[in-house]
């Protein structure tokens, strides 16, 4: 069985908005990665990854990981958080994402 395993970094940015999806033909799963110690890229996942991937490969599978989970517990962090009235993402936010999108869960420290 060959295995080729190619990895892509991107931002929802405007200007590759009508690029992106051209790199999605041929792909087996996608790994979708935010920050549990940042809302906003797990919004982001809400609002773009996900509608997009339905939207452009909606029979491929995906993955939600949860990554920056050691700093969930951080001092600074918290208090950097705190200061922006936000909190970590919690595992049970995560799990009702990919339940509702049908999706696997993971956490890991990165």
């Amino acid at each position: 069985m060959k295995t080729e395993i190619m990895r892509f970094f991107f931002l929802p940015q405007e200007d590759y908005d009508r690029l992106r999806p051209l790199s999605y033909p041929m792909t087996d799963v996608f790994l979708i990665c935010f920050s549990v110690v940042n809302p906003a890229s797990f919004q982001n996942v809400k609002e773009e990854w996900v509608p997009e991937l339905k939207e452009y490969a909606p029979n491929v599978p995906f993955l939600l990981i949860g990554t920056q989970i050691d700093l969930r517990d951080d001092p600074k962090t918290l208090a950097r958080l705190n200061d922006m009235k936000e909190k970590p993402i919690c595992v049970e936010q995560g799990q009702k994402l990919a339940k509702e999108e049908r999706a696997a869960m993971w956490n890991v420290q990165l």
